[in-house]
């Protein structure tokens, strides 16, 4: 296979069929570069600097890792390890679903960067086909796997985008010196005059109803998680509960009622 026809990193091999063996492994490059990463942000993360770390030459590392684009898949799929999800399926659904999506959130809020190394092709390295094949395998007796697909889609969006906007707003707090609390204070005197002016009704029992602006960010996260799973019990069969039975009979047959929007 030539060079133009590797699609990611692990069709490559990482040790040759011929010569010495390595100095150096894939994981060890991976686990530096995410140390430099999560200390100095993704850029930091050279080829120079890493090689630095490790003690090796900088062009020697090209032997085991030819592009900056490798590079970056290895370290987005390191993180993947990280996600704990053993012994899934349990049997219980909602419980597997529940620890899988704050593994995810706390995987992002430790490496921040990761939300300018996500990419649209599947990358298909050894950890995420590990997540693929555990998270999907909790619903994939009782599911088409179109649907599973759509369902962890549902899930991966909701976690995915709650992270992203907790990674900007402490991006934001990094920059400017003002904490969420600070910023909210100073906005009081202008979200007063919004309201005074009886314009934007919505916005007022947003502002003056709502309860989810005023909880933690642990707690926002966990009460849309609740709804996002409640969507996914939607859309399987009637008489499937939270706890699935182990044979993956029961309930398997009942129709399923129309997907939550």
């Amino acid at each position: 296979m030539t060079d133009a026809e590797y699609v990611n990193i692990w069709m490559r091999p990482e040790r040759p069929a011929r010569g010495p063996k390595p100095a150096y492994s894939r994981a060890q490059i991976a686990e530096a570069a995410v140390r430099i990463a999560d200390a100095e942000g993704l850029e930091a993360a050279t080829m120079r600097r890493i090689a630095a770390e490790i003690g090796a030459g900088a062009m020697s590392l090209y032997r085991y890792v030819p592009s900056r684009d490798d590079l970056v898949l290895l370290m987005a799929d390191r993180l993947m390890g990280e996600i704990d999800v053993d012994g899934m399926p349990s049997g219980d659904w909602r419980a597997d679903l529940t620890r899988y999506a704050h593994g995810l959130r706390a995987m992002w809020l430790r490496h921040p960067w990761i939300a300018t190394a996500q990419r649209a092709l599947p990358v298909l390295g050894p950890q995420q086909l590990r997540l693929i094949e555990a998270v999907m395998g909790v619903l994939d007796a009782h599911v088409p796997i179109d649907e599973n697909l759509a369902l962890m889609a549902l899930l991966n969006g909701y976690v995915e985008g709650a992270a992203r906007d907790e990674v900007s707003w402490a991006e934001e707090v990094r920059r400017s010196g003002v904490s969420e609390s600070e910023w909210l204070a100073r906005s009081y005197p202008y979200v007063q005059q919004l309201l005074e002016s009886g314009q934007y009704p919505i916005f007022g029992r947003i502002a003056t109803e709502a309860r989810q602006p005023r909880m933690g960010r642990d707690e926002q996260f966990g009460s849309g998680l609740e709804r996002v799973l409640d969507c996914i019990a939607a859309a399987l069969p009637v008489a499937l509960p939270a706890a699935l039975p182990s044979d993956g009979q029961a309930g398997a047959t009942a129709p399923v009622p129309p997907r939550c929007p």
